[in-house]
């Protein structure tokens, strides 16, 4: 396998830089914290968060994985129903559905927004579609107005995948917020890490609130009382919060909730920082129209967790492997592509998911390419990149 020898800018697996009172917050809470699971600091983080995205409810958890698993719960999904979902995303997002038994129905992309496209939801829908699991990819919301109508006309479930978006807005309201339940990561490649792992879930159908504290923690809960001695039988119960549902452990420690509330204080100049940084990136490159960016609609506030386009040199005979060529081997900038269609892989494949009619994603991940985007990126290397890019397209329209 080729690599880039030293290069100028690489692509980094850490989103963000910690501030020295975050770090010192951490030790604190290290030092201080009694429990250092299930405690203030948890519960701080979830209503700062609930606050945050205006959702009804909100709770930590230990990946974004972890919500989208209870998401699968709460929606009673198994064999014999369907869920619609983009194959343009990361495995995470696909496999707590797979899990259940139901069959995954790939909707394909808008070929602008390169997010799921409404006419195809429109499309997959049978009687047998349950849930419309939605995911707001790259910082940037879906269409959520029509999709919503779509699922109120049907009776569907619809979960936001919002494990790249953690502020983003889609007409005044934050990912999280609309659907029946929001998944978000705090993963170390996203805009805020709660220490390289975490997640959070939202909830916004008041009658799944009480049912999640069971089912994120093994069915604990305190027994009823009174109690003639708060020993009898045993400190904890622990029972069903849905009569045969089982629950799991995907609790989030105190040091990871204190740091992530934390975090939330500047999750808003993080994104404003990101969203500048990239309309620098694009206005410079627009007159390479064969470069083609993620459209941001109007109404919608982008957060930029990652920073792709699409390369069509048909025009010139090139592609998008020799756009990478020159980037990687001559300017030793990393970019990447992301993501495989998931119905490439051979887990899905294997699974009975190989097949989809999603023209659109495929044309996108054939010609995609992400640039080095993480928010401690210096200015030096973004004008960097932008010049490489330049002489790059310069080079291969020869």
């Amino acid at each position: 396998m080729r690599s880039i020898e030293n290069p100028k800018v690489s692509w980094s697996g850490k989103g963000l830089q910690y501030t020295e009172e975050e770090i010192s917050l951490v030790a604190a809470v290290m030092r201080d914290a009694d429990p250092l699971t299930q405690g203030k600091h948890q519960q701080q983080f979830e209503a700062r968060f609930k606050e945050y995205t205006g959702a009804k409810a909100a709770f930590a958890v230990s990946h974004c994985s972890a919500a989208l698993q209870l998401s699968a719960m709460l929606t009673k999904i198994g064999p014999g129903d369907e869920v619609i979902l983009p194959a343009h995303t990361f495995a995470a997002t696909a496999i707590p559905f797979g899990r259940t038994g139901a069959t995954l129905v790939w909707a394909d992309i808008d070929p602008e927004t390169r997010l799921i496209s409404v006419k195809s939801i429109e499309q997959k829908i049978s009687p047998r579609t349950k849930v419309i699991v939605v995911v707001h990819l790259y910082g940037l919301m879906a269409d959520m107005d029509p999709i919503m109508e779509i699922a109120r006309r049907h009776h569907l479930f619809v979960i936001e995948d919002a494990a790249q978006s953690a502020g983003a807005s889609y007409k005044g309201k934050k990912a999280g917020s609309i659907g029946d339940l929001g998944c978000f990561s705090f993963h170390t490649h996203k805009n805020i890490s709660t220490l390289g792992e975490g997640g959070m879930l939202t909830v916004n159908r008041p009658e799944w609130i009480d049912l999640i504290p069971g089912l994120r923690h093994n069915g604990m809960r305190p027994f009823s009382e009174p109690r003639d001695r708060y020993w009898i039988p045993t400190m904890t119960n622990v029972d069903f919060d849905w009569e045969g549902v089982w629950p799991y452990k995907f609790c989030l420690g105190e040091v990871q909730c204190a740091l992530g509330s934390k975090l939330l204080e500047r999750l808003d100049a993080i994104s404003e920082k990101r969203r500048s940084r990239a309309q620098r990136f694009l206005a410079a490159l627009s007159d390479f129209p064969e470069l083609s960016f993620q459209k941001t609609p109007a109404g919608q506030d982008h957060v930029y967790h990652l920073l792709t386009a699409k390369y069509d040199g048909r025009a010139f005979g090139k592609t998008r492997d020799d756009f990478m060529e020159l980037m990687a081997f001559t300017h030793k900038v990393q970019v990447i592509v992301q993501y495989y269609p998931l119905y490439r892989y051979p887990l899905f494949i294997r699974a009975g998911f190989g097949k989809a009619d999603c023209p659109h994603t495929d044309d996108f991940y054939d010609n995609m390419v992400s640039f080095p985007f993480h928010h401690w990126l210096s200015e030096e290397n973004v004008d960097y990149m932008i010049k490489a890019a330049r002489s790059t397209l310069a080079s291969l329209r020869g």
